[in-house]
């Protein structure tokens, strides 16, 4: 393959001129490389190089201007808004921002297609006066203020460019105006000087009036990269600027339009590919790479073409280990770096210039892959220390100053990263600029510092150096929320460029930077409908009809441009392959692009087109099984010996392997931040609550004194619990205030039964209130000791018949106290787990002593009062009416065996821990 650039050295040569003295205009710089190679092989002995310009290069030096940053017209822009408009109709540079970026795109769209200023503002000021909403002859203040604007925007241009230029500088639009207006005093002064333009396709008003300036005057040649297939066919958009060029251009008229080739229709390999979401496409691209390279060691020849910008990343992730050489010639756009999102995380807890922070930004912030280094230097107060600090003591909002209280050796770091900024821009720039002083010195400070993340600090010191200048030097930042706008624009203009040799290996690149290159095999990405190409996008004060009457480009002119790109890399490869996202996406959509069903409609080459999905194995869920080693059994002995607890044994009936993971492991919940108050907090309350009212009365029957004593005290007694069990948690509003006022009302309505029931003449004694007892239970086949212990919640005589009481704050129903045969006590959790724990507690009370059977065991449910005392009972069979609710030494005999037989099944060494499986 002969590329398009070496077809015009070699031309240039055949026509005699000495190649040293020409002026190359390229489409981009990177183009400029490329010729350069390609220029050396030509040469028989060395000269000095020519001169090469991108366009843009060519344009601003032929203006006499220099171009200014996006950011900083932006301010200046702002500085003429301010000037023009009065102070009581002046928006807020935040709210200004907004729309400005639409007017300068305006400006910069204005101005390189000449477009005369005074009448396109005149005329869009008419149109707006016609289109006005408002019927009423008078117009409303609102009118007149939309209006208003309408109006000022050729006062707003008319003074913006002329303080530009008089500073001589300018944006884009307004450099290409100066330079076609510079042109004739430049070919004066160029005469004997020879241009030559290549590869180029949309031109704009400017750059078409240069170009054919210099070719009217014979000190320019022009080289076209264009297809026959698309140029000869009327409709095709890939030959839509060409044919335009061609037919209205008077140098054609007289001179033959050259350079149409016919490569596209050569024979060609081009494969078509689905892939579900830019993952899947990047590792598609990896194996594609991995057969190219075991197939062509040239890999100089091939390139990756990303239509997404985000995909480099996992591209290069999924690059073959053999591949060690590439190109990467797009770079990366800093708002992909880790060290963003920690600036991120910073922005958002101060915009809303508050001194109290949500504690998920705070851990957010402190567990940041970026910062976390910073805490580790004095290890005894890491930033895990300050977050443990956080959830236990149920911290929803924090202090700056709350958290220097716990940390004696971070201060400063945690006044840089916490302390209010105050809506100040200054102090947040100070603060930002100071962290990543403090992080560059941590890493210079570690041997295994990486060099990546040095160059990361480099670039966001240079972007913040960049804010802090344009604050000094305009004033108009004056809060968090501009300054996270400005920085957020800043952020996305900055790219990290990668260290490669252009011109060897494989090349990745982005759609632009292809332009005027030519590769055997091409591997293109994301070729999807709003990428390839982008679709309607209108981010424009000028109405659609408006651009078409003054030849401005709108969204078809701008799908072209795409179209060309997609067709010209097609034109000289051999090997294509074209990937598209099957996966539909509710923003950008998920079809296939229209480039891939026009390649298939054309007929013109065979397309192999595939959608790949990936195999995804059927994983049968593999019960977990454990076997019980000589150390698990150890810790059996060890767990025995300390005590089987009611609750624990319930744990394993449920999942033997829950029991594993917590008794035998020792691995615990994690325990975060109780934003609202959790179910077990509640119920911790309520019994807490309950013991304080009742464990004074062991002993004595009660009366309806005491509990008119205790509705006194149950405001005061709930709230001195929750402040031990919340910590610091916030129970004065919100979701936690309701659950507040529910334990209060659960405590008030238990009290009120316990009144009915003394005033309906029943007679209550408390025994014991959080009867703590343990018991040795001997089992035959078990070589050591087993112990049982529990908290029961409240044993009592009822008319003389003793109770054990479980308190539930949840809601319990009667069947779930209730049991027909013994062997099912063990197996079913959800049904039998509440009567397997009463049982327990009458049982242990039994085997100690404290209570003469019978007695009845049963539950007081808090959610279900009006139900009263949930009796544990025996019944004959699942249908039967009729049950045994008194506990007997022959209850308590059944349920002995059951209990053995469960504590025999966890220790004994030959039956492992198995999994069950649970309902989701």
């Amino acid at each position: 393959m002969v590329s398009f650039i070496k077809t015009v050295l070699i031309d240039l040569k055949k026509k005699g001129l000495n190649l040293e003295d020409l002026l190359f205009i390229l489409p981009s710089k990177r183009a400029g490389v490329f010729l350069k190679h390609q220029l050396a092989t030509l040469l028989e002995q060395p000269i000095f190089s020519p001169q090469i310009f991108s366009i843009e290069e060519f344009v601003e030096e032929l203006s006499g201007i220099q171009s200014v940053p996006n950011t900083e017209l932006l301010f200046r822009l702002y500085e003429t808004y301010k000037n023009l408009t009065k102070s009581s109709d002046q928006e807020s540079f935040d709210s200004f921002s907004r729309w400005a970026q639409i007017l300068l795109q305006d400006f910069n769209e204005i101005d390189r297609y000449l477009i005369p200023q005074e009448q396109i503002f005149d005329y869009l000021n008419a149109i707006k006066e016609l289109n006005h909403w408002s019927l009423e002859a008078e117009q409303t203040d609102l009118i007149k203020n939309h209006l208003k604007f309408w109006k000022r925007l050729k006062e707003y241009y008319l003074v913006f460019t002329e303080n530009l230029l008089q500073s001589k500088q300018g944006y884009q639009g307004l450099i290409y105006r100066e330079a076609s207006e510079n042109l004739e005093i430049y070919i004066e002064n160029n005469s004997d000087k020879k241009h030559v333009f290549l590869g180029f396709n949309a031109l704009n008003e400017s750059e078409s009036h240069i170009i054919q300036g210099l070719l009217q005057n014979d000190i320019a040649n022009i080289y076209w990269d264009i297809d026959e297939t698309f140029i000869e066919d009327t409709i095709h958009d890939a030959g839509l600027f060409t044919r335009a060029h061609k037919k209205n251009w008077n140098y054609f008229k007289k001179q033959p339009f050259n350079w149409v080739t016919s490569y596209y229709t050569e024979q060609k390999s081009i494969q078509i590919t689905g892939i579900p979401k830019l993952i899947g496409q990047a590792k598609y691209i990896g194996q594609l790479l991995e057969d190219i390279n075991q197939n062509n060691k040239n890999l100089s020849s091939v390139a990756v073409v990303l239509g997404e910008e985000n995909l480099l990343m996992p591209v290069l992730n999924s690059i073959p280990r053999a591949i060690t050489k590439l190109n990467v010639t797009m770079g990366l756009s800093l708002s992909y770096v880790p060290l963003a999102s920690f600036f991120e995380h910073l922005f958002l807890i101060h915009k809303n210039n508050t001194t109290c922070f949500y504690y998920k930004d705070i851990i957010s912030v402190l567990t940041h892959p970026s910062l976390y280094p910073l805490f580790e230097i004095k290890s005894s107060n890491t930033s895990s220390t300050l977050v443990e600090y956080i959830q236990k003591n149920n911290l929803v909002y924090i202090t700056a100053e709350e958290l220097r209280k716990h940390t004696t050796s971070h201060t400063e770091l945690i006044d840089l990263l916490f302390k209010p900024w105050e809506n100040k821009s200054e102090t947040a720039l100070i603060n930002c600029s100071n962290l990543i002083f403090k992080m560059k010195t941590n890493f210079e400070n570690n041997k295994q510092s990486n060099r990546l993340e040095l160059e990361y600090l480099y670039r966001f010191n240079t972007l913040f150096n960049q804010l802090s200048e344009l604050n000094s030097s305009y004033q108009h930042i004056d809060s968090i929320t501009t300054l996270h706008s400005i920085y957020k624009e800043l952020l996305s203009l900055e790219t990290l460029d990668f260290k490669g040799e252009p011109l060897e290996g494989l090349q990745i690149m982005g759609m632009l930077e292809s332009r005027v290159l030519d590769f055997e095999t091409v591997i293109i990405s994301s070729v999807n409908e709003g990428i390839l190409p982008s679709g309607k996008t209108n981010n424009s004060f000028i109405p659609f009809d408006v651009k078409v009457e003054n030849n401005l480009p709108t969204y078809k002119e701008k799908d072209a441009v795409y179209t060309y790109h997609f067709y010209r890399l097609l034109q000289r490869a051999k090997n294509v392959y074209i990937l598209y996202n099957t996966e539909i996406d509710a923003v950008k959509g998920g079809e296939k692009s229209r480039f891939i069903t026009q390649l298939e409609i054309e007929g013109i080459h065979k397309v192999k087109h595939t959608i790949v999905s990936p195999e995804v194995p059927i994983i049968e869920k593999q019960l977990k099984q454990i076997s019980k080693t000589s150390l698990v059994i150890e810790k059996l002995k060890a767990l025995s010996l300390k005590g089987f607890s009611p609750s624990s044994l319930t744990n394993y009936i449920r999942n033997p392997m829950d029991f594993y993971y917590e008794k035998i492991l020792g691995i615990k919940q994690f325990e975060d931040v109780e934003e609202n108050i959790a179910a077990n907090t509640l119920g911790s309350v309520i019994h807490n609550t309950l013991e304080d009212f009742y464990k004074p009365l062991e002993g004595d029957f009660l009366t309806l004194d005491h509990l008119k004593t205790f509705k006194t005290l149950i405001s005061k007694t709930v709230t001195k619990h929750f402040k031990d069990l919340y910590k610091d948690g916030d129970f004065t509003k919100g979701k936690n205030l309701i659950i507040f006022e529910i334990a209060q009302r659960y405590i008030l309505n238990f009290i009120n039964s316990e009144i009915e029931n003394i005033k309906a003449g029943n007679q209550i004694k408390i025994l014991a209130i959080e009867a703590d007892e343990k018991i040795e239970i001997t089992i035959e086949d078990l070589d050591f000791t087993i112990r049982l212990g529990g908290k029961v919640d409240r044993i009592d005589e009822f008319n003389g018949v003793t109770r054990v009481v479980d308190y539930k704050s949840g809601k319990v129903e009667q069947n779930k106290v209730e049991i027909v045969d013994w062997e099912d006590l063990t197996t079913d959790y959800d049904k039998y787990s509440k009567s397997f724990q009463v049982l327990c507690y009458a049982y242990m009370m039994n085997k100690k002593n404290l209570i003469a059977l019978p007695i009845e065991a049963g539950i007081i449910s808090f959610k279900n009062l009006n139900s009263g005392f949930l009796k544990f009972g025996k019944k004959a069979s699942t249908h039967s009416r009729t049950k045994d609710q008194l506990i007997t030494q022959e209850t308590l005999n059944n349920f002995e065996i059951e209990l053995k037989k469960l504590i025999l099944e966890i220790c004994n060494p030959n039956y492992d821990f198995i999994e069950k499986e649970l309902d989701q």
